[in-house]
């Protein structure tokens, strides 16, 4: 049954699903940070150091914006935002609605959330060192700050440092902060670009598409520009992930504003450069060169702040990825916490530390912002193809669109995306450590869900109606000592009527364990991001009891609170009697005798697998031996719960080749008096 928390947040969605200045502001503050900084360094990377000429200039406005047109637009804000998941977005939340229909959906889920877990690395130190090497223009810096030199890189890291840092406390004091901040940002970006283009307004020219392609086709590896370019559209798959955070409405309204002021920034640079009759770049921003000198240090300021949010929400949707992930048993259980009272604000101290640790190692291997662009490029592209290939199930099996429409607009994109991914491999031939993570974190998925799939496929399951008999008189043998009033197990059982054989054994076999009511809890994880319903299912009149819970993938599992408010709903319901000496027990926090049993399996040495399967098992168990424990990842106290470990049995032969032998002497065996 639904409660107040699913109520309260069924509210909160229903609030962002209306447009109102607050709105407008969080949808910028939240969405806009990593696309909204791309001007930094998009049109400085497309130029490069090659000469100066109209075609490049105008091609290179052409890409981006049919690109952002494209990519952004009709992709992201237009299609991809209509599947959503009870309000909610992102990839797994697309997988979730699309997993049912093929057994390998699950495959462009985990490559497409590492690539968006490695931009959780990568957005940070190259944001804030497009910002922070903006310093080298101001008069009296140009000595100092250099970039790539040790002091530019060690103040990019000491931001980035303190942004990790204060995680731990969580947004919700500077998070108002955000919506603001970005609105001066995005204001002061139209502002500048407004002003070259009064001066020359025939830059207009260069959205037309004849452009674009003209510079593909024609200019002297043309199409190569491609990785450059796209790094204008890396944050559109934060349009998608964070819809549950700001809603449809707020997201497609403030874009229009976002794009105006990106692509005016474009076309500014642009009428600024061809102004300039240089040859070359000369290692020139053309960002920062819109910028008049007496107000350079504060769009410095501005754009460093920027940076920051843009990291920020790169941060916070790795910890909400991670969470979902952790629901889906496609990652293993970590210690989360909850810094704020704010919903959906959470906090991974582990994953904190690998992006802290990824970030500081991205820094100091690249050292210039301009030498992570293909590493960038990269990683989005790849999550974006992901996405692409996830939204084919969504249009097939759940809008059941008519197929010759699916392919056409599918095929264009994945063509788009196929070209833009050539153009970024070609670049990072040259620095292609930084793929280690992203392997890590695709390994660690793949493993981690394969060898639960492998695990559950050998689960021993029993018809509980045998034992019904066998638990009422454990229960109500007295010469037995009391074990406890509940015991409470965790099942794999779908079924209400089925159990695992090693918990009937834990029971009844092991160590006979009486109490006056036996709990077995079933969690079923939603394909609903926040689903909090449970339902009870009593085998044997107040001895013998099964509660189901159904957790949206958003939701953490805390049992121990769930557990206790079903049964005091139960007891206020006069649907549970036994008779209890506490006095509290009506009370709202009431108390019981309650002890949670954990089965932990460990892998037999007796097992007989296939290579893959074995090396699969191995690496699963290697990695849960140093993930959190299932105790504390369900909210268990450690007074109230045992935890138990059975041997997983896997293909064990039921007839060994063991062969007795006779004594040579007397044919029997010996015998010494």
């Amino acid at each position: 049954m639904p409660n107040r928390e699913t109520a309260a947040f069924s509210n909160g969605h229903s609030h962002f699903s209306k447009i109102s200045v607050a709105t407008l502001l969080i949808a910028l503050g939240i969405i806009y940070g990593d696309i909204g900084t791309s001007p930094l360094y998009v049109f400085k990377a497309i130029l490069g150091e090659r000469p100066i000429s109209y075609l490049l200039v105008y091609g290179g406005i052409s890409c981006v914006f049919w690109t952002l047109t494209l990519q952004t637009t009709f992709k992201y804000v237009l299609l991809t935002l209509q599947a959503d998941n009870k309000g909610e977005g992102g990839i797994f939340s697309l997988f979730a609605l699309v997993r049912r229909f093929g057994k390998k959906a699950y495959i462009p889920a985990i490559i497409g959330a590492a690539t968006l877990l490695a931009d959780g690395i990568i957005t940070p130190p190259i944001s804030v060192a497009s910002a922070i090497e903006g310093l080298n223009g101001v008069h009296g810096l140009e000595s100092v700050i250099v970039p790539g030199n040790n002091l530019t890189v060690g103040i990019v890291i000491a931001i980035i440092s303190l942004l990790f840092f204060f995680q731990r406390f969580g947004t919700k004091i500077i998070g108002s902060s955000f919506g603001p901040i970005m609105l001066i940002w995005f204001s002061m970006i139209l502002v500048l670009g407004l002003i070259p283009i009064m001066h020359n307004p025939s830059i207009l020219a260069s959205l037309s598409p004849y452009y674009g392609m003209k510079l593909l086709t024609t200019y002297p590896k043309g199409f190569w520009l491609l990785g450059a370019v796209f790094l204008c559209t890396t944050g559109a798959e934060a349009l998608y992930s964070d819809l549950g955070h700001c809603g449809k409405k707020n997201i497609r309204l403030t874009w229009i504003f976002v794009k105006i002021a990106l692509v005016v920034n474009y076309m500014g640079q642009g009428a600024w450069i061809l102004a300039q009759h240089t040859g070359k770049l000369n290692g020139l921003n053309p960002f920062y060169e819109l910028m008049p000198h007496w107000f350079l240090l504060t769009g410095i300021v501005i754009a460093t702040l920027a940076t920051i949010i843009a990291s920020q929400a790169l941060i916070s949707g790795s910890f909400t990825l991670i969470s979902e992930a952790i629901s889906m048993n496609l990652w293993p259980k970590v210690k989360i916490k909850f810094p704020t009272s704010i919903k959906g604000q959470i906090y991974i101290p582990s994953i904190n530390t690998i992006l802290w640790i990824g970030c500081v190692g991205m820094m100091f291997y690249f050292r210039k912002s301009e030498h992570m662009e293909a590493a960038y490029g990269f990683s989005i592209i790849i999550a974006m193809m992901m996405t692409t290939a996830l939204m084919f199930g969504y249009l097939k099996f759940v809008r059941k669109w008519n197929m010759v429409i699916i392919f056409i607009i599918i095929g264009i994109f994945f063509t788009v995306e196929t070209a833009f991914f050539i153009a970024n491999v070609a670049k990072i031939k040259q620095r292609w450590m930084f793929l280690f993570f992203e392997f890590g974190l695709v390994f660690v998925m793949y493993i981690w869900f394969n060898a639960r799939k492998i695990t559950n496929r050998y689960l021993n399951f029993v018809n509980i109606s045998q034992f019904i008999k066998d638990i009422v008189e454990l229960s109500n043998d007295k010469e037995i000592p009391k074990y406890a009033t509940h015991l409470v197990y965790l099942t794999k059982a779908n079924m209400e009527m089925q159990i695992e054989q090693r918990i009937m054994d834990s029971i009844l076999n092991k160590k006979p364990k009486r109490a006056d009511i036996y709990w077995f809890v079933h969690i079923d994880i939603s394909d609903a991001p926040y689903t909090m319903e449970y339902d009870v299912v009593e085998i044997i009149k107040d001895k013998l009891i099964r509660i189901e819970f159904r957790l949206g993938f958003r939701v953490q599992p805390r049992i121990h609170k769930l557990f206790k408010k079903v049964m005091q709903e139960m007891v206020q319901n006069a649907e549970l009697e036994f008779v209890c000496k506490y006095e509290s027990m009506q009370k709202e926090n009431f108390h019981a005798d309650i002890n949670y049993i954990i089965i932990e399996r460990f892998l037999s040495v007796e097992n007989e697998l296939p290579v893959k399967e074995d090396f699969i098992l191995d690496a699963y168990f290697s990695i849960k031996g140093v993930a959190q424990s299932d105790q504390k990842a369900y909210g268990l106290d450690s007074s109230d719960t045992i935890i138990e470990y059975s041997p997983l049995f896997i293909d064990q032969k039921d007839k060994l080749p063991l062969k007795r032998i006779k004594h040579e002497t007397s044919g029997k065996y010996k015998v010494y008096v």
